[in-house]
């Protein structure tokens, strides 16, 4: 039998989630939801498609997805009532790069490797955000140093628009146990010790111990393993 506190906590998440996404509905639109289809993005999926059916959901294929990424797609499409809108990284800025750089340039310099998150996942995501008010995302702060001060409003400088991140409080456990109690999809690479699911050369299994952000750019010291999506500054934060 679960432990009625954890429960109690539980269904107070997933109501303050519900009620940010219906402030989104209310106040915001259009909006979108950017999907990378790890288990954070499923509950959230798993919440517009019950609440909030308005805010639009896109997700950036860089070309360099792990084939479980392409599957947990299909299975979105067959079992959820949302259309996920896809968005590619541009042919010919991608072509050059390549052309210059090599294939796998992003192991060559930290430089090299952001230069390639900006051309598959930073330039598409400012198009899919083009004409929005505001965007939702899956950051958690139990997901790395890094995001520890990250709040659940704030104002996206980079982008021109209002962030919102209705799991930032979530635990592990929490979003897991939404999965499990509402028998939501995921990614299989999770079951092998995936915590975030990205490029499949650029991302591989974290160690127990290791924080969940360990296994994106491996190669690199942790202070610059991010893509460019959420690390622009973000010089006026509103509380909850």
């Amino acid at each position: 039998m679960k432990n009625p506190g954890m429960r109690e906590n539980s269904d107070s998440r997933v109501s303050a989630a519900v009620s940010l996404l219906e402030e989104v509905v209310s106040e915001w639109l259009p909006a979108s939801f950017a999907t990378s289809f790890g288990v954070e993005d499923m509950v959230i999926l798993d919440l517009i498609s019950r609440h909030a059916r308005e805010i639009e959901v896109f997700t950036l294929d860089t070309g360099r997805l792990p084939e479980e990424t392409y599957a947990l797609m299909s299975l979105v499409r067959e079992r959820y009532p949302v259309r996920v809108r896809v968005y590619y990284p541009d042919t010919g800025t991608l072509e050059r790069f390549v052309a210059l750089n090599g294939p796998n340039a992003f192991y060559d310099s930290i430089a090299q490797r952001r230069e390639c998150c900006q051309i598959r996942k930073v330039d598409p995501l400012g198009r899919a955000l083009g004409g929005k008010k505001a965007w939702v995302t899956g950051l958690r702060r139990e997901q790395s140093p890094s995001r520890e001060n990250l709040e659940i409003r704030a104002w996206d400088e980079a982008n021109g628009l209002r962030k919102f991140s209705p799991l930032l409080e979530w635990t592990t456990g929490e979003v897991w146990g939404y999965i499990r109690d509402r028998s939501v999809p995921y990614n299989a690479l999770h079951d092998t010790g995936y915590a975030s699911i990205g490029c499949a050369p650029c991302t591989r299994a974290v160690a127990p111990g290791e924080d969940m952000r360990s296994g994106r750019w491996w190669w690199e010291e942790s202070a610059t393993r991010e893509c460019g999506l959420h690390t622009a500054k973000l010089p006026s934060q509103e509380s909850q």
